[in-house]
């Protein structure tokens, strides 16, 4: 259980911290703070039992039918990591609370860094393939969040758009392959994956798989070709870049590739595409980041490069490789983010981050100088710090790799390691050595004692694992090893003197390069000075990227152009006419098995069929001439429609399509006006009047033959024996199991009711993005006419004209509200043992609200009926949500029913099943839907009217308004 609440907590953290108003930073970082603490408390709580067990498991069943449950797992390696965001994003609240300005909205900046906290976390911790892959994206989201926090800045609007897509695309490559591996496994479980090495790679799809997931992995972790979209997420605010770049987003590439590195290593394919990634980005990123001129762009590039010395340790292959590659990775974690949070320490006290104005700060800020140079040094690779040994180690894996054929890879770790060094020393001399600036927005100084703890904090543990590694780090990284390798687990040593050798060699060699290439360049080539660095200054990613997304974007326009019109009759024709293209070429590889039954016809029944086609045509043909004579001849074919389910024993179905008939009506009579106009037959010429009848011909047909198809799946569905199994199967267990005789509700509000949700979740985003459009919509005043009303006449109290010109006594309207309420819920609360239901009751109690707005107007209706349909979309899809997560409070999928049976004082037995609170989420969000979508069209109706002025207005009208 404290595995959920590990991954929990954030996210209510962020929820309450949206909610704090927005002068409360103390408040909202203490919550943060709070929250992070309890994260790591709990994580370390668990450290025992991980390492007794190994593996701690968390199951709450989704739909385990389909294979689908949500499992949270920590071993070794995920608990590495999740001490790891944890603690560093408590530090990181820390800074943050010093760091905003008062005038930044920090309750935004807070809840979202708490939900890329909890999506980070869920990652981790996911023991499903697919949950995986959704906390992977959720990341991706909550940090599209907060590289564009300061939204009004166009550098931070392209970073995060630049990040969004890039990490979004690969997420979805990772998606396929996750499937496929689940799909080769047969199980999304991530235990039987890990335990189905030979099964993948023998199979044919495992080079599909290997590129897909490459493809996630190296998106995220900004590894070359995709490392462009890192330095432009440095618009971020630094406590977003330290967490950031130390222990959440692009470190999921890297814990991807480890965490499935025990099932897809190994192999040649592995070593070329994982490898030779990690190796062009090490030396790409440590080459642009000596000349880089922003201090958060110099540790952007030197990010990339460490990156991929870690991708390239997996990439080789070998135990030891992989043993050095998490070692590095936690390394890399306390130096870079007490690095970046020194650079922001800087740019806060001094105004800017530019090399070129910073120099000699060790005066000014010298404890911050002193943390920030131990802190670089490790970030090079000096002796005696952490830094140095996982980069030794690196060493020693490329020797070892690397033979007289493979020198190349010995040669180019030692060549990144003096630009490790070389890119190290620029951001420690320039910024805290030389003469001191004179040109600097801000007089620095050192800044608040706890702002600069976390620095102090992270230094100290580089400065104590790089000292006694073994008796520090060494359980821990035993743990998260032993985790990932199992029975592969090596031999290793954290000592910090393994005596002379070649990879001791390399390291003092890298230290020399290093600081001789840095003399040269600040010298001869002027590095301090250069706007770009040479030789890779073409190849721009971002370029490229606009290029891609420009080309994207004239393929979109000439799709649109071409398949697309401002008409919806000619998208819906291409639609209709794909469908049925689909449809015939199915049935002519695989032949529908025709079982034909005969039919008892009444002719009553057929004459009702027919009167519902004459009704449907004439609706087609009046549409041309009179739309109000279409409308009724529609309402007509709709009631045929009623009277069909009727006839075959289908009220609740009857009882709703009557009522969605009433709904429809109302919506097209308000969106009528907005239609543009219809040409008079005597206006047009014999060639037009000869297309136009050759047009509705050919709708007609094709229309015709879509009704057919459908009329055609609808026959072979119902007369196959199966649905005469289906049937008995739902009689028999809708009482018993679903706690209600109506079968028809049983069945949406329980056995289908996985279903009901996504379609209660879509209706509910159908109807805020009608709102949002609706918002934006304004009709020409000038092209709609005014209701007319004859000379004289005057408006009643409580009375108001119709667009048609006729009076309707409001008082009327108004005295139906009550009595429909009450058919509402009387038809609600039947809905579960006869006719009736949430979804029928919603549609009648929304007629009874825009009947008021029709007859009474808008500002009387919002004046006595003050309804928020907001609010009802949103607490009705709280209590779908919260009825169907009850069930795992038991152990149960999620919507699993269960019937109770309360007895009352003086009622007696009452039954009331838990699918009642759904079907009430189902009541409350369809009014909210529908009435969102009628008030905004009404609301747009009386907008775009004329109306005279105050002083104009008959007295009547203005105490009616």
């Amino acid at each position: 259980m404290l595995l959920c609440w590990i991954v929990l907590l954030p996210f209510v953290g962020s929820l309450l911290a949206a909610l704090l108003r927005a002068n409360a930073r103390n408040l909202e970082a203490w919550l943060a703070g709070s929250v992070a603490f309890a994260c790591l408390l709990l994580t370390l709580l668990l450290h025992p039992q991980v390492a007794a067990q190994g593996v701690l498991r968390f199951e709450i069943p989704w739909a385990p039918a389909w294979g689908l449950v949500l499992i949270l797992r920590m071993d070794g390696f995920a608990w590495l990591f999740s001490l790891l965001v944890s603690g560093i994003g408590l530090l990181v609240v820390l800074y943050a609370r010093y760091y905003m300005s008062p005038k930044d909205p920090v309750p935004r900046f807070f809840s979202f860094l708490l939900a890329f906290m909890g999506a980070m976390l869920g990652l981790v911790l996911s023991g499903n393939l697919i949950q995986l892959a959704l906390f992977w994206e959720l990341t991706s989201l909550t940090s599209f969040m907060l590289i564009g926090y300061w939204y009004h800045r166009a550098d931070a609007r392209r970073g995060a758009r630049m990040a969004f897509t890039v990490t979004a695309a690969g997420g979805l490559c990772l998606l396929v392959g996750l499937i496929l591996l689940g799909q080769v496994v047969g199980s999304y479980d991530l235990d039987a994956v890990l335990a189905a090495r030979e099964a993948i790679q023998a199979h044919r799809w495992y080079l599909a798989i290997l590129i897909l997931v490459a493809l996630g992995a190296l998106t995220k972790s900004a590894q070359f070709p995709f490392h462009f979209w890192l330095p432009r997420a440095m618009a971020a605010p630094t406590p977003v870049s330290a967490f950031l770049h130390s222990a959440t987003m692009v470190k999921a590439g890297v814990f991807i590739l480890a965490r499935l590195w025990p099932v897809l290593s190994g192999t040649e394919a592995w070593s070329w595409i994982i490898g030779s990634a990690g190796l062009l980005t090490l030396l790409i990123g440590a080459f642009l980041a000596i000349f880089q001129h922003d201090l958060k762009g110099l540790l952007a590039y030197s990010t990339i490069s460490h990156l991929g010395l870690i991708t390239l340790l997996l990439g080789m292959g070998s135990p030891l490789a992989a043993v050095a590659a998490i070692f590095h990775l936690l390394n890399h974690a306390t130096f870079k983010a007490s690095l970046f949070m020194a650079a922001g320490i800087i740019d806060h006290e001094s105004g800017t981050r530019d090399l070129r104005r910073l120099s000699g700060l060790r005066r000014q800020m010298p404890i911050t100088a002193t943390l920030a140079i131990v802190a670089a040094a490790s970030m090079a690779g000096v002796p005696l710090l952490n830094g140095f040994l996982s980069k030794e180690m690196f060493f020693a894996e490329a020797v070892s790799a690397g033979d007289s054929r493979n020198w190349y890879l010995s040669a180019a770790a030692t060549v990144a390691g003096a630009f490790s060094v070389c890119y190290s020393l620029r951001f420690v001399y320039e910024v805290f050595f030389g003469p001191s600036a004179t040109d600097l927005p801000s007089t620095p100084h050192e800044p608040p004692h706890w702002m600069r703890f976390p620095v102090e904090f992270l230094v100290l543990i580089c400065l104590v694992v790089g000292v006694l590694p073994a008796l520090t780090i060494g359980p821990f990284l035993d743990l998260g090893v032993r985790a990932v390798l199992g029975a592969q687990t090596p031999e290793y040593s954290l000592s910090v003197w393994h005596g002379f050798s070649l990879p001791l060699g390399m390291s003092v060699l890298a230290l020399l390069g290093g600081v001789l290439l840095y003399l040269v360049l600040r010298k001869h080539f002027r590095v301090t000075t250069r706007e770009a660095a040479p030789l890779l200054y073409r190849f721009d990613g971002q370029r490229y990227f606009d290029q891609i997304l420009l080309s994207l974007t004239r393929f979109a326009g000439w799709v649109e152009s071409h398949f697309s019109s401002e008409g919806l009759q000619r998208q819906l024709l291409l639609i209709i006419l794909a469908v049925l293209l689909l449809g015939a070429l199915a049935i002519g590889r695989d032949p529908l098995p025709l079982d034909w039954r005969p039919a008892q016809w009444d002719s009553a029944f057929a004459l009702l069929w027919l009167v519902g086609g004459v009704c449907a045509i004439a609706a087609a043909y009046q549409a041309k001439f009179h739309r109000l004579a279409a409308l009724a001849f529609m309402g007509g074919a709709g009631i045929v429609t009623c009277l069909t389910f009727a006839w075959f024993s289908a009220p609740d179905l009857a009882m709703t399509q009557l009522v969605v008939e009433v709904v429809t009506t109302v919506l097209i009579l308000l969106g009528l006006r907005w239609l543009p106009p219809r040409l008079e037959p005597a206006k047009t010429g014999a060639r037009e009047t000869i297309a136009a009848r050759a047009r509705r011909l050919r709708d007609f047909l094709i229309a015709s033959a879509a009704g057919l198809a459908m009329a055609l799946l609808a026959w072979l569905l119902l007369s196959r024996e199966r649905g005469e199994h289906l049937a008995a199967y739902f009689v028999e267990r809708a009482l018993p199991e679903g706690g209600g005789s109506n079968i028809v509700n049983v069945i949406l509000v329980d056995f289908r009711g996985f279903d009901t949700f996504g379609e209660i979740v879509v209706l509910g985003a159908v109807a805020l993005t009608v709102y949002a459009l609706l918002r934006r919509f304004r009709p020409a005043p000038e092209s709609i006419p005014l209701p007319q009303q004859q000379e004289g006449s005057k408006l009643r109290p409580g009375e108001e004209a119709t667009h048609g010109g006729m009076m309707i006594p409001a008082v009327f309207v108004r005295a139906l509200l009550p009595v429909l309420v009450l058919i509402g819920l009387y038809l609600f609360l039947r809905g579960h043992n006869a006719p009736g239901g949430g979804f029928v009751a919603g549609l009648v109690l929304s007629v009874a609200i825009i009947l008021q707005y029709m007859v009474a107007g808008s500002l009387w209706v919002e004046a006595h009926l003050p309804i928020r349909p907001h609010n009802w979309i949103a607490l009705g899809l709280w209590c779908a949500v919260l009825t169907g997560a009850g069930a795992f409070v038991f152990g149960h999928p999620f919507l699993t029913s269960h019937s109770a049976h309360p007895v009352l004082p003086l009622i007696g037995e009452v039954p009331l099943p838990s699918a009642f609170f759904f079907d009430l989420g189902i009541f409350l969000l369809v009014v909210g839907a529908t009435v969102l979508i009628l008030v905004g069209l009404a609301h747009q109706s009386i907008r775009s009217h004329r109306m005279p002025k105050a002083e104009e207005a008959p007295p009547a009208r203005q105490a009616s308004r």
